[in-house]
């Protein structure tokens, strides 16, 4: 066993292996109840994470559902402020109308009214997200100078599957009258992702973003042992991915892959973005910022600087029957309980 050598390893290395043996003395007790427990890593309101073996990569890879939700087919009602502003004429007041009213139709069916009271309405897609464990990986890497440096990556490699299911708002026409109370399920021969995944150290806040790196993703295939084409984040974009009901359906195979990660790093989480076009925003301008629906998936790694490579990064968040150990980690992620994932909009 490595040593670890300084006063942060060494914490490090007891939490590794406190963590280690309250996992072994609580296992049983975990795999009961993960599905039911909020506290063991999964929420009420989304599946629990799924574990299996493909012919395609050797080894367990995990597996996500979709989780399309019915208020994200809509947004509002919102003000259309800029076009309040932009045409003050829509108002009705004085003198034309001296009490502020029309002549003929009820307030509500004004044009500055409906301004006020606007629903977006859209169709909602979501893709089945897979993953193997996040691991690293020594790679010579080019450099603007055109010489070869020796780098560490971290990498991740994934897979996408559409399922159908997709959420759409539908409605039923009440006297001459479109009326939207209800959504239903549609499906498409194939869908397009664009996957944005983001590596963020929840201490310090810094994010790497996934680079493209050609000569890294052939050894990551080789070392992983892909037989399915695996494709780097830009050209994953290009390839349409069919929809299958299948559980052995190969799916569309992916990597990600990130450099000069901090080696101190010790609670991090990967945010998946493109898995959905979901979204939200509360009404216009800056003040109203574009949120996106992101996959946030937690690990945690329990290593120290030296000999990296054989560091094993742990997907989810550490249990600790310490209940200030366990306060100090949560605090880390930004959670109050443990969750392996979540759902998030940022």
């Amino acid at each position: 066993m490595h040593i670890p050598r300084n006063a942060r390893s060494q914490r490090r290395f007891r939490w590794s292996v406190r963590a280690a043996l309250g996992t072994l003395c609580i296992a049983f007790v975990l795999s009961n109840a993960r599905a039911q427990d909020p506290a063991s890593g999964t929420d009420k309101e989304q599946e629990p994470v799924r574990s299996e073996q493909t012919k395609f990569a050797p080894g367990i890879i995990s597996v996500i559902a979709p989780a399309p939700h019915p208020d994200e087919t809509f947004a509002g009602p919102e003000t259309l402020k800029s076009l309040i502003e932009a045409h003050p004429e829509i108002e009705w007041g004085a003198p034309e109308f001296a009490d502020g009213r029309p002549n003929f139709d009820p307030r509500t069916r004004t044009l500055v009214e409906m301004a006020r009271q606007v629903i977006y309405r859209r169709e909602i897609y979501a893709f089945e997200f897979s993953f193997k464990p996040l691991r690293q990986i020594y790679i010579d890497v080019p450099q603007p100078n055109g010489k070869m440096a020796r780098k560490l990556v971290w990498y991740m490699v994934y897979r996408l599957r559409y399922t159908g299911g997709d959420l759409r708002p539908a409605a039923d026409e009440v006297g001459g009258k479109k009326l939207y109370k209800r959504v239903e399920s549609v499906a498409y021969e194939s869908r397009r992702a664009f996957p944005m995944l983001v590596l963020e150290d929840n201490v310090t806040g810094k994010k790497y973003l996934d680079r493209i790196l050609p000569t890294a993703r052939d050894k990551i295939a080789a070392r992983e042992q892909i037989t399915a084409t695996l494709h780097d984040s830009v050209e994953i974009t290009t390839v349409n991915i069919p929809r299958t009901s299948d559980p052995a359906a190969p799916g569309v195979w992916g990597v990600a892959t990130w450099e000069d990660v901090d080696p101190n790093i010790d609670f991090l989480s990967v945010f998946v973005f493109g898995l959905t076009n979901a979204f939200r925003q509360d009404g216009e301008g800056d003040d109203a910022p574009y949120l996106r629906k992101a996959l946030q998936l937690n690990f945690y790694r329990p290593g120290d600087v030296y000999r990296q490579t054989e560091d094993r990064i742990r997907f989810g968040i550490p249990a600790f029957k310490d209940e200030t150990e366990q306060e100090y980690v949560l605090k880390q992620y930004g959670i109050e309980k443990r969750l392996d994932y979540q759902w998030i909009f940022r």
